[in-house]
């Protein structure tokens, strides 16, 4: 089975189901795959093949939609990266995947064109006013819908064939690359939507963005169900709210700080969010006052936390998760862990399993078929992150009592002060109960007592938030340890997170934040 056999099967079971809204552009999936059959010609003509990589820097638009699909027909290898990215993180990402052709949009176009300067690459801009030597996207397709040129290959593409290169957010140095095939892909859409509790013809905001998990889950997911993606280019609470009604979205799968912006925005005590049945949210922990927000917000028949990583997919699943708010649950569809003995030199087997309640690092079987089989390029992150037929995720967490997973924070980002191991997450989860604090991260810091010591940055909901009103907070209020109690409190305007909404410590630790004035 393959991503083009999962949109061909979608075609011939629901030929005039909505497939792709994005604003007034509306396809079906007889319209969608008519459309992508030509494009697939079109990349043909202009010499893309089997194995070749395409740098896709667009937003969720309905183009990016169209060459995603369409590259998987002619079993090439999408490549979608951040639309945000600098000319020289896109130069880096051109070399290192080997890219022979660039998708751009008029957002993305100056950082793209410094970046292919002197480069031999093929240039397609989405839009009417194409830069020089650039070919337009929309005559592309045209162009071979005239010509009657069909995208399908005499072979077709295989399930071994990989169909897509995920970059990791880079939370500790530079991308890696994560090759993916159809059998990842398809598996992956399966589970996502069998794990969502999803059913024929549901519809969900696509504004998670497709260089990341979640939004190729989203859109894959969508078709496995014959249901509707929603484009939404740009984050907008309201707007966001806005197209939930007007579209009559059944199902949100956000990382927590949209969730977040959604139930506190101010349009959201009179929007019409009744339409919204299924909520699942992934890519950083949701603290439980959140998590009762949205129960409050949404009243959701399905709430469900996914853990996972570009590497896998899905780790785990906790549906019903406002029951155990934070708890990660227990193996997805097809998944097998572990947690084990910790180490940052990695020098430790899939053997040494802690027990129940103890910490450790979380390890993921290597036999599920959304697993990849190693990093593009990187036999360096390969000889770190694989072992004895396990993944490695760098994750902390632990099983409680009934089996059910908790993470923890990052094995790189364990604070060890005075010999005590202190995890972040216990901090943060403690400190964003004040109803001051809008967001926080907690790190370590070098102390020439304790090894380290515990710093938190915070982001106050309202003026008047001081370290003095948090430290009594944390020593009268908080179920914290004392020797888990911040030494220091910085107020900052934002928390640097990725794309995902995993905080980016690494900056917070090299003083690259902007602190806000007292």
């Amino acid at each position: 089975m393959t991503l083009a056999g999962l949109l061909e099967r979608a075609t011939l079971r629901q030929p005039r189901a909505e497939a792709v809204v994005d604003g007034a552009a509306r396809l079906t999936y007889d319209e969608l795959d008519a459309r992508t059959a030509a494009l697939g010609g079109g990349l043909a003509d202009l010499g893309v093949g089997r194995g070749d990589r395409v740098l896709l820097v667009l937003k969720n638009r309905v183009e990016h939609i169209l060459a995603y699909w369409a590259l998987q027909r002619i079993a090439a290898v999408a490549t979608p990266v951040n639309f945000r990215l600098a000319a020289g993180e896109i130069d880096y990402l051109l070399a290192d995947s080997g890219a022979r052709m660039v998708i751009f949009e008029a957002a993305t176009a100056a950082p793209v064109l410094e970046a292919v300067r002197g480069r031999d690459v093929t240039l397609v801009y989405v839009g009417d006013a194409e830069p020089p030597g650039a070919v337009r996207f929309d005559e592309l397709a045209v162009g071979a819908e005239a010509s009657g040129r069909r995208s399908a290959l005499a072979s077709g593409p295989e399930e071994a064939d990989r169909s897509l290169i995920l970059y990791t957010s880079g939370t500790t140095g530079r991308p890696k690359g994560v090759p993916r095939t159809h059998r990842n892909h398809v598996a992956g859409a399966v589970a996502h939507a069998l794990q969502c509790g999803y059913t024929w013809e549901e519809r969900t905001l696509g504004v998670m963005p497709l260089y990341h998990t979640m939004g190729i889950h989203a859109l894959t997911s969508m078709v496995a169900v014959n249901g509707c993606f929603v484009c939404q280019p740009d984050w907008s609470p309201g707007e966001a709210l806005r197209l939930v009604a007007a579209e009559r979205i059944s199902a949100l799968y956000l990382i927590p700080t949209l969730f977040y912006d959604l139930v506190h925005a101010p349009e959201r005590a009179s929007a019409d969010v009744s339409s919204v049945r299924k909520l699942g949210y992934a890519g950083a922990p949701m603290l439980a006052p959140l998590t009762e927000a949205c129960v409050k917000a949404f009243a959701p028949e399905v709430f469900v936390n996914h853990y996972g990583s570009i590497e896998i997919y899905t780790f785990s699943t906790r549906p019903e998760v406002h029951l155990k708010p934070g708890c990660a649950g227990r193996p997805g569809l097809n998944s097998v862990l572990r947690v084990v003995t910790p180490s940052t030199e990695r020098t430790v087997g899939p053997d040494a399993i802690v027990p129940a309640g103890e910490k450790g690092e979380i390890i993921a079987r290597l036999d599920s078929p959304e697993a990849f089989t190693g990093y593009w390029n990187r036999p360096d992150a390969d000889a770190r992150a694989l072992r004895d037929g396990w993944y490695f995720t760098g994750d902390m967490g632990y099983l409680d009592a009934d089996g059910e997973l908790y993470v923890a924070g990052r094995v790189d980002d364990m604070i060890i002060s005075g010999g005590e191991n202190i995890h972040p997450i216990e901090v943060e989860e403690a400190l964003a109960r004040h109803p001051q604090v809008r967001d926080v991260a907690v790190v370590g810091e070098p102390d020439e007592r304790w090894g380290e010591r515990v710093v938190a940055f915070v982001t106050p909901a309202s003026p008047g938030l001081t370290a003095e009103v948090l430290d009594r907070y944390c020593r009268e209020t908080s179920r914290l340890a004392s020797f888990k109690r911040p030494r220091r409190f910085v107020f900052v305007a934002e928390i640097p997170k990725t794309a995902s909404g995993k905080i980016l410590r690494r900056l917070l630790r090299e003083g690259r934040y902007t602190e806000m004035a007292r």
